[in-house]
Order: C-alpha cells, then structure tokens, then sequence
C-alpha cells in the first residue's frame, strides 16, 4: 500500500449513518505527522460535523475491558481526555485508576516544553516491564507530542511497547484505532497534518460537577517563533456560537457552576466566520444571559482583545474579573524576535484599556526569560513591566527550543546558569506581588465556589473568589459546589484563610 492510500484509508470518518459494509473500518492505519504539512493554512476545506456516531459494529468491543488515561498539559488536554473518556464508555469499556489493571493505556500528552515531553517518555519506559507482563494491554501516545515527526520516530525507534499513535486532530476516530490497534500486528499510527474538522456531538466524562471546560475553539494562527502549538493544534477553527450556547445552558440545567471557555487563542474566537461577524465579546454577551454564576476564558492573545469585548466583559454578572492576558516579554525587540506582532506600549494600553473599564481586574500573565539574544537590559524591561502593570500572578519558564519552530534554528546563546538565575529573579518579583495583592484581602468580604475538601487538610474546606484565589475556611462538605460569602481573616503568598458568613442563592451570584 503506497502512501496515498493510507492517507485515505485512515481519513474514513463515521460521522454519517452507518453502512451496511463495515470493511472500510478495517483497513490498515499507518500515516505519520509531516511538520512541512503542518506548516500550510487556507489549503484544506475544514469540514463542520454536527453528529458524532460510534458505528454499531464497534460498539461493545469493551466490554469486559477497563480503560485508563494519563494527562499532561493545558486544559485542552484536560478536556480532550474527558472526551476519549467519553468515547470510551461508549464503547462498552469501564475506567481505573489502577494502571496495572487497564486493557488499555492512553497518554495524552503536551508538547509546549521540553521538560513535558521527557515525563512521557520516562511514562513510556515504566510500560515496557507491564507489557512484558501482560502482551494483551495496548499503549497509546496522543494528544500533541504525536504531531510532531521529531516524537513519533524516537518512539518507533525506541519505544516498541507502543500499539498506537493518534493525533489532536482525530480523536473522534478512537473506536476505529482501538479496533485497529487490537487487529494489527504492527504499531497504528494515525496523524493528521491537515486541518483537524470541527465536531459536534461528542460524548464527555466531565471530571467533577461543579466546574465544565467549554471548547470553543481549536487551533492557533499566530505562529510565535518559539511555539509548537499552530502545527500540532493546526489552523483556528471556530465552532458555531449556537452549539456553544446550547452546551452551557445544558451545563447549566445540570447545576454547573463555573464554565471556562476554551481555545488555544481563545479571543481569536469568529475571525474564521465567513457567514457572520461575530467574535468573542459577542459570545460573551449571549452567555451573560444564562442562568449560571460564572464564565471564564483562556488563554487570550493580546493581539485580538478588542473593544468590544473589554466592554462587554465590563458589565460583569457571570463574567468573572480575572484575565489572563500572556505578555512572553516586557521588551519590545524580544517581542519581535517571538513574533509577538505587538509592542510593549501596546501591550500597556490594552492594559490601560482593561483597567479603565475593570479597576479591580484580577490580570495574570504568562513570561519567558533567556530566550534567543535575551540581553540583561530586556530581561530587566521584562522585570519593569511587570511592576507597572502589578501582575497578581505568573506563570514563568526557561525558554525551551522546540524542534521544528523558527526560534530552534536561533543559536540558543543565553547561558543555562543564566536563565536560571533571570527566573529565580522574576520568580522572586511574582511571590512579591502575589503576597502584596493578598494582603488587600484582609478583613474583606469575598464569594467563594467551595470545591469541597481542602486537599491538604479534610477539616477544611476550599474554593475560589472570582478573581481565582483559593480561599480555605472551616465548614460543612455539604457545602461542596455552593457559593459563599467568607470573611478574610488570614493572607499567605498563594491562598486566604477566612470563616464562612453566609451561603448564597442563585440570585445573589456576583454581588460582590
């Protein structure tokens, strides 16, 4: 079978009724990822499905068979586990928590660092000894590490205990790998480098029942120099607003509390509309009419927070008043170097913007240090800009080359020891303005959605204020995914402790 065979073999999708000749289902998968394909955008015609099917001549085949998944990474990952959970159970198969009892193993894995992609491997290496043990188990890589060509020859190499390899565009083809996988005598890989169709209908195992993620997105465009993300999420893809408004009120009706809108490049939401102009603040605004206390997004781009959605995002309600806004660099020629496509001013005025409209917007941050030239002069912008716009927290990381980005081809000339000490520095800044935002909180009244019991101490319990501080106070567990009013009556760097108050209505969400 030569290569253009397989490629359309393994883009079957049965996402139309069922046919009578199942044979397609079982034809061989073998289609690695190609970077160089990754790379084109515009080229392929994007395809919305609005009904997912499991065919009926896979259903049951795990039946007697338990599953178990292991995520690395974003919330996307998060929520693209809970969506194979999903298929799983479908399927007939039943989950654990215990690996050594799983027919089938999946990681679902992260590719946006180095340090990532090592943890799976070293996952990987735990598996050769049980399958040694148990020949049946299958092992899966998905998720980002196997769009990349980089990953999936080092595993065909080395990682022989591998059965199956899928990517993030075609999840929704689990049931016909699995079968695959179970069939074949050779290891399936499915990746896609065209862009992934956008699906409807897919089932989820939604981990817990107070809070849902909402993808509302997929893909990124941006391309920064440094980032891996636009080839193994592929070009951005919008579902259609309806679907997502119809999720959330069902989600709603179910008694969720929180939802947080998902996407790579989440405010990049509708630029791929053709038929309508409708963006994110428009989305929001619809959202802002269903009855359901909050609504989050992440992560934004600086790029394409717009007027409109400061505006919309200014009348509150649901719309929490936490904004995570990544900035990568407070230098402007580093900036350029990471093709941000802005400048630190315009970065400032869009927080200028947020901040006229929103005072007390909680705004968090993503940072890079030691990237490619990264002088001490930038760094120290960097360390400028995040006192000037008062970051309440960061996350922060050591530049890590991905294979395959333009910045992998810059000579990585900042020293390890360097950029070690440049984090230490920044690190030192962020608990610095974390412990000073916290203070503010003392004595203050604030609404928590309590998540249950405190993970280090049973007697407590915890949630999170609007701005997305995690508050421990002591209560009843039966007030698990209820909002409450605590009094601050003690302030740490990362957490607040306080005593409940009160316990709220519906009707009295985000009075605060």
């Amino acid at each position: 079978m030569n290569e253009e065979q397989r490629l359309q073999n393994s883009q079957v999708k049965p996402l139309q009724k069922p046919e009578k000749d199942y044979s397609q289902y079982f034809q061989s998968v073998y289609v690695q990822p190609s970077l160089k394909d990754a790379k084109k955008r515009g080229k392929e015609e994007i395809t919305y499905h609005k009904d997912f099917v499991i065919d009926p001549v896979l259903l049951g085949m795990g039946k007697g068979r338990k599953f178990f998944i292991r995520t690395f990474g974003c919330q996307m990952n998060e929520h693209d586990t809970e969506v194979m959970a999903g298929i799983f159970l479908q399927l007939g198969y039943t989950p654990t928590e215990n690996v050594q009892e799983a027919n089938v193993i999946l990681l679902n894995t992260c590719a946006i660092r180095e340090n990532a992609e090592n943890k799976v491997f070293g996952e990987l290496g735990h598996y050769k000894k049980l399958k040694r043990d148990n020949p049946d188990v299958l092992i899966g890589v998905c998720g980002c590490m196997s769009q990349e060509e980089s990953v999936v020859k080092k595993i065909l190499k080395t990682y022989n205990q591998v059965d199956m390899i899928f990517g993030t565009h075609n999840i929704h083809r689990l049931p016909q790998l699995l079968n695959e996988a179970y069939l074949s005598k050779e290891m399936v890989i499915e990746v896609w480098s065209k862009e992934g169709d956008v699906i409807e209908s897919l089932p989820k195992v939604r981990r817990g029942e107070i809070k849902a993620w909402v993808n509302i997105m997929y893909g990124c465009d941006k391309f920064c120099t440094y980032c891996i993300v636009p080839y193994t999420r592929g070009k951005e893809r919008s579902r259609r607003p309806e679907d997502i408004i119809q999720e959330v009120r069902q989600l709603a009706a179910q008694g969720y509390k929180e939802v947080t809108l998902l996407g790579q490049n989440v405010n990049a939401y509708g630029k791929d509309f053709e038929d309508l102009s409708y963006r994110l603040g428009d989305l929001m605004e619809a959202l802002r009419q269903i009855d359901i206390p909050r609504i989050r997004f992440t992560t934004s781009h600086p790029r394409d927070f717009d007027d409109h959605l400061i505006e919309v995002l200014a009348k509150r309600g649901n719309l929490v008043e936490h904004i995570h806004l990544p900035v990568q660099s407070g230098s402007t020629s580093m900036l350029k170097l990471m093709a941000r496509k802005y400048s630190r001013e315009q970065y400032m005025d869009l927080v200028r913007k947020i901040k006229e409209a929103l005072p007390d917007a909680a705004l968090t941050t993503d940072i890079i240090v030691g990237f490619p030239n990264e002088t001490d002069e930038q760094f120290e912008e960097t360390m400028s800009l995040y006192r000037e716009v008062g970051f309440e927290h960061a996350f922060t990381y050591i530049y890590s080359p991905r294979e395959g980005t333009p910045a992998a081809k810059m000579e990585d000339n900042v020293p390890l020891e360097v950029k070690k000490e440049r984090l230490q520095r920044l690190n030192n800044l962020v608990n610095e303005f974390s412990a000073a935002t916290m203070q503010n909180y003392q004595d203050q009244l604030v609404e928590v959605l309590v998540e249950g019991e405190s993970r280090k101490n049973p007697e407590v319990l915890a949630g999170y204020t609007r701005t997305n501080k995690l508050v421990n106070f002591a209560g009843s567990t039966d007030l698990a995914g209820k909002l409450a009013i605590v009094k601050i009556t003690k302030t740490k760097t990362w957490s607040l402790e306080g005593e409940l108050i009160e316990v709220l209505s519906g009707q009295e969400v985000g009075v605060l």
